[in-house]
């Protein structure tokens, strides 16, 4: 293993460690994640997700050794659709937010690369990817920090949501699995939804942290998040037949392990 600490959006540093290493696959998770940070500074977005995105697709074409391109996308993209589950036939080129529209282009971009330089790419569609080193924006981190903290916790939309929660091993699994499968298709390009196919209320999500933690939330309900959905579930039977199954983490034991992880890194020092 090697690390290389290098912003993809420098593209002569990419491109002089593409050459040196001589890759055959890669999976680019480098982004700058989340909708509501979207809101207030699209500049990052458009940075990190399509200039930075489009240097890993040009760094790819010019390394005839790459086999496979697998790169992260969004359950986004969907938008605020009304039927669920969500396929990944659905319509998606009506993103609400900045966020959204950046991993759609990636899409795009990619399909392009696919059919000019016939470099076999693939999107994955994450749903709300959630377990230990998980973003400290994300609702796990923030619920679980608040109550451990006592202070009180915003709760968008009244709690009213459904999210399709899925766990960061169940997600490693996938790429796994799907990493020596490059499309076979005329335009080798491919998208797949990652998810758990199995929606959880907000509020339910909640009632388990303070279980685990044995404390109760102080709650501060809040009006609907712009540019948030409130409801994501993925369809995940295209990934199951084509590429296999994947042994799904269970909401309880996935947040254990979360809250252990965070007990131990943030609450022992």
């Amino acid at each position: 293993f090697k690390f290389n600490k290098i912003d993809i959006c420098d593209d002569k540093k990419l491109n002089k460690n593409f050459k040196i290493n001589k890759y055959n696959y890669v999976v680019n998770l480098a982004a700058q994640a989340g909708v509501r940070y979207s809101i207030l500074n699209p500049k990052q977005y458009f940075n990190s997700n399509l200039l930075g995105f489009f240097n890993v697709l040009e760094a790819s074409r010019s390394n005839k050794n790459i086999k496979h391109l697998i790169f992260a996308s969004t359950s986004s993209v969907y938008g605020n659709s009304q039927k669920f589950p969500l396929k990944e036939s659905y319509e998606t080129s009506k993103p609400l937010t900045f966020y959204a529209a950046s991993k759609k282009s990636n899409e795009v971009m990619a399909h392009s690369y696919s059919n000019i330089y016939k470099l076999p790419t693939t999107a994955l569609r994450f749903f709300t990817v959630y377990g230990p080193y998980g973003r400290p924006d994300m609702a796990l981190f923030k619920f679980t920090e608040s109550i451990v903290k006592e202070k009180k916790l915003e709760l968008y939309n009244n709690g009213n949501h459904y999210r399709d929660f899925t766990y960061v091993d169940d997600i490693v699994e996938a790429i796994v699995k799907l990493i020596p499968k490059p499309s076979k298709k005329d335009i080798p390009f491919e998208v797949y939804n990652l998810g758990s196919s199995k929606p959880i209320f907000l509020k339910k999500y909640l009632k388990i942290i303070e279980n685990q933690l044995n404390k109760k939330a102080k709650v501060k309900n809040k009006k609907l998040q712009l540019g948030d959905v409130k409801k994501t579930h993925a369809s995940t039977q295209k990934f199951k037949r084509e590429i296999g199954k994947i042994k799904l983490t269970k909401i309880t034991k996935g947040i254990s392990n979360f809250i252990k992880w965070y007990l131990t890194h943030y609450e022992k020092k």
